[in-house]
C-alpha cells in the first residue's frame, strides 16, 4: 500500500505534491496562531492597559473610600489574570529547558532530529516579548510529524511552529517518510509584573 502511495505521488507534478504535503501542516498553523497566540497576546496587552489605569486611579486623592476598595480588589483579580497568562511566556533563563523539552517531544513522536538550531533573538515592537526561534530539520513519516505538532500544542508555554516545508517524499524502512524543516519559535517575557510597593509606617 505506501509502494502505490509512493508511485502516485511521484506521477504528480511537483507543485501539486507540495500542495498536497503542505496543506494539513498549514492549517494546523492558522489554528494555532488564531485560536491561541493571537487571543492571548491581544488579552495581556488590553490588562496591561487596564490595570495602568486602575493604578492611576487607585492613586487619585479624589477616589472615594468605598470605590477604592472595589478598585483594588478588581486591580487584584485582573493582575492574576495577567500572571497567569504570562505563566505562558516563559523568563528567559527558562526558554533553555522549554527547548530541550521540546526536543524531547520530537524524539518521543518518532522524528530522526538532523538539524537543531537556534537563530537570533529578537525583540517584539510592543515591548512586550522577546521571540527565541530555533531552525529544525527532521526525517519523519506524515503521522508521527502530526503527532509531534499535537503534543507542541498541548504545552502549556506558548510555541509557534511556522516555515513548514515537507520535501524528498520516499518509502524508507516500509514506511514513507518525508524531509521536514520548519522553525519552532517560543516567546520569552521582557518583564514580570511589579506589585506597586507599600508606603512605610514612620
Amino acid at each position: 500500500m505506501a509502494m502505490n502511495i509512493n508511485m502516485s505521488m511521484k506521477k504528480l507534478p511537483p507543485y501539486v505534491r507540495t500542495i498536497i504535503v503542505s496543506v494539513p501542516s498549514i492549517l494546523l498553523i492558522v489554528l494555532f496562531i488564531v485560536l491561541v497566540y493571537i487571543p492571548k497576546n491581544n488579552e495581556i496587552t488590553k490588562l496591561k492597559d487596564t490595570i495602568g489605569n486602575l493604578d492611576k486611579e487607585i492613586a487619585s486623592s479624589e477616589v472615594k473610600a468605598n470605590r477604592l476598595a472595589t478598585l483594588k480588589i478588581e486591580n487584584t483579580r485582573l493582575k492574576a489574570r495577567l500572571i497567569k497568562l504570562q505563566e505562558q511566556l516563559p523568563e528567559e533563563k527558562e526558554v533553555s529547558g522549554l527547548l530541550k523539552q521540546i526536543s524531547d517531544l520530537g524524539i518521543k513522536s518518532g522524528l530522526k532530529i538532523l538539524l537543531w538550531r537556534p537563530d537570533a533573538k529578537a525583540p517584539d515592537p510592543g515591548g512586550l516579548y522577546i521571540r527565541i526561534p530555533v531552525r529544525v530539520e527532521v526525517l519523519t513519516g506524515y503521522h508521527n510529524l502530526g503527532n509531534f505538532f499535537s503534543y507542541i500544542s498541548r504545552l502549556p508555554r506558548i510555541v509557534n511552529v511556522s516555515d513548514i516545508r515537507l520535501s524528498n517524499p520516499a518509502v524508507r524502512e516500509g514506511i514513507l517518510q518525508v524531509n521536514a524543516t520548519f522553525t519552532a519559535t517560543t516567546f520569552s517575557a521582557v518583564a514580570a509584573v511589579q506589585e506597586p510597593k507599600k508606603e512605610k509606617k514612620p
